[in-house]
């Protein structure tokens, strides 16, 4: 099957597939991203939280998590801060940022579907946070004003986003002067093979829509952003390719010697300039 031909297309696959994954963890069931192989050891989705994060939350919150890093922590959040997340999901982002900018503090969770956000909302409820709200839209079309937030976190949702030079700008419009972006992506280092770029249960998996490095952090600029930068957190390697493509219908033998080493996770760190436009 091949990827969706236009913007809307990918949206609506994207709503659909995340939707199922939030009834799913809300049965009790634990998801892969993308909804794919849940029973089985995942190399982006698996070991990103330790048990003393995660110990107070409810467990649908991890189950719903299809993250592939832990922005939270990286990010360095303080108390009295404002905090988006771009795509929250089951909210476990979320509700990790509340614990550490405090009751002074405040978070956004921003999502397009409406099965994670009643996850969400309901994890929110049963882990008792008050500094926390859910919003419902796209982020490519961020719901709040401008300058009006401290920090934007996302863990492996940019690259689902068939505009990402949009979601770049909203980031910086919404941000506040100093404000800093933190985001856990996927990307590539190097050419990818186009039957993977094309696949489309690749694509839910959170891998044929990652940016190559460079291009990363050629939008981050283009958008307004400085003190870029890009620090690995995970590496791919052949061994984990195997699940990487699972159920893509590829030659998974040939596809592990074209991936080695070419996807990986990674923290993605920004700054909106002091004094600057609120766009370039």
């Amino acid at each position: 099957m091949n990827r969706p031909t236009s913007e809307k297309a990918i949206k609506e696959l994207v709503k659909t597939e995340y939707g199922q994954a939030a009834l799913q963890a809300k049965s009790g069931g634990s998801s892969c991203c993308g909804g794919k192989t849940p029973d089985k050891f995942d190399p982006i989705t698996s070991n990103l939280y330790q048990p003393s994060e995660t110990g107070s939350l409810p467990a649908e919150a991890m189950l719903a998590s299809l993250g592939c890093g832990n922005p939270t922590a990286l990010a360095q959040l303080h108390p009295g801060e404002t905090v988006l997340d771009l795509g929250s999901g089951g909210g476990i982002d979320v509700l990790l940022s509340a614990k550490r900018v405090g009751p002074s503090g405040k978070v956004y969770g921003l999502d397009m579907t409406d099965e994670m956000l009643a996850l969400a909302r309901d994890n929110q409820r049963k882990a008792g946070v008050d500094n926390v709200e859910f919003l419902k839209g796209e982020i490519e079309q961020i719901p709040l004003p401008n300058d009006s937030v401290d920090v934007i976190i996302s863990n492996c949702v940019v690259n689902l986003s068939p505009d990402k030079d949009r979601v770049f700008a909203e980031a910086f419009r919404v941000l506040k002067p100093g404000g800093r972006l933190a985001i856990s992506d996927v990307v590539v280092r190097g050419p990818v093979p186009a039957e993977i770029r094309l696949n489309i249960e690749l694509w839910m998996g959170c891998v044929a829509g990652a940016l190559e490095e460079s291009e990363y952090l050629d939008k981050l600029a283009k958008a307004g952003f400085a003190d870029i930068g890009l620090e690995p957190t995970r590496i791919y390697r052949t061994e984990d390719a195997g699940e990487l493509l699972t159920g893509a219908g590829l030659d998974i033998e040939a596809m592990a010697r074209q991936v080695d080493g070419k996807f990986l996770s990674a923290f993605v760190h920004a700054r909106k300039p002091l004094g600057g436009p609120t766009a370039p």
